[in-house]
């Protein structure tokens, strides 16, 4: 059989279509551990976490991905692959009444960035990673 060269054009297109119909999963995933526990952290454990003011009216715990995941005394905070349904990110967007948007006495509310960092996160599937 004889080895067989493709004219460039025909490289550089199936090269292009390899790159949108199979882009670097990596670069895309959201990770809870990376991107989604720091803004827990920074932003949210000093009310939720046993003791606090928001673990103490909705039961809210965010130390751990499986205390999270349980979610509040109401009902789950995290619907996974359906971010415009989720609790979580309703608080953090302002699509609920302002006296439970979070967090909570932050002007502004949430920078947009981490908004949609946790956004893509639950749409991602909310995976513990």
């Amino acid at each position: 059989m004889k080895n067989r060269i493709l004219p460039a054009g025909i490289t550089a297109m199936a090269l292009s279509f390899l790159l949108i119909a199979f882009p670097a999963k990596a670069a895309e995933d959201i990770s809870y551990k990376k991107d989604i526990f720091p803004i827990f952290n920074d932003y949210c454990l000093n009310c939720h976490k046993p003791g606090g003011k928001g673990y103490k009216k909705s039961g809210l715990d965010l130390r751990t991905y499986k205390s999270l995941m349980k979610g509040t005394k109401f009902g789950a905070v995290v619907k996974p692959g359906d971010s415009y349904t989720s609790i979580l990110v309703q608080v953090v967007e302002g699509r609920v009444h302002a006296s439970i948007r979070m967090p909570y006495g932050i002007s502004g509310g949430l920078a947009k960035d981490k908004i949609e960092l946790l956004r893509k996160w639950v749409q991602q599937g909310a995976k513990d990673n």
